[in-house]
């Protein structure tokens, strides 16, 4: 993964692809980055799971972070860090959820924990930061979370880690 600014780029390896994400003022766009350019995720595309992993093209397009109807639950700690807790409602049905929990670092605005909650109002999905790491003053993160729940159980189906390398 590379930043720089508005600008996320994905790279996988074996089969090579890379993704791009635009984060705007008001929404995000996921490309496919091809040798001809630059090719926007469909719909239903956004929805497909990522080799294999509990990580869908939505989910890396933070699609959520845009919907319109937010409120603030309250506060709560996330591994020692004090943090509010968000509800954001999805406008329309093309997404995966129908609202998201956020919890948000007060004191940096980083994501903290996430989890998406499916049609039927059940937790789906839940990632939460693992550790952090500093990297030319600045912090980002190094492991997260991601986790697939059986909705009404909270049974974990699958668990996948998404590590960034320096």
């Amino acid at each position: 993964m590379v930043q720089n600014g508005p600008l996320i780029r994905y790279s996988f390896a074996n089969p090579d692809e890379v993704l791009q994400l635009r984060l705007g003022e008001n929404s995000s766009r996921l490309d496919l980055v091809t040798a001809g350019g630059a090719e926007q995720f469909t719909a239903s595309k956004l929805k497909q799971k990522i080799r294999g992993t509990s990580v869908s093209y939505e989910d890396l397009a933070f699609k959520f972070l845009y919907w319109p109807t937010a409120r603030v639950l309250g506060e709560e700690n996330v591994r020692t860090r004090n943090c509010w807790k968000l509800q954001l409602r999805a406008p329309s049905r093309e997404s995966q959820y129908s609202n998201v929990l956020l919890w948000v670092d007060k004191a940096s605005g980083a994501l903290m924990r996430m989890e998406g909650y499916d049609w039927n109002a059940q937790l789906a999905k839940r990632f939460e930061v693992v550790s952090a790491q500093k990297i030319e003053g600045r912090w980002f993160l190094k492991q997260m979370r991601v986790e697939e729940l059986q909705p009404g159980t909270n049974h974990v189906l699958s668990r996948t880690y998404l590590e960034i390398k320096r």
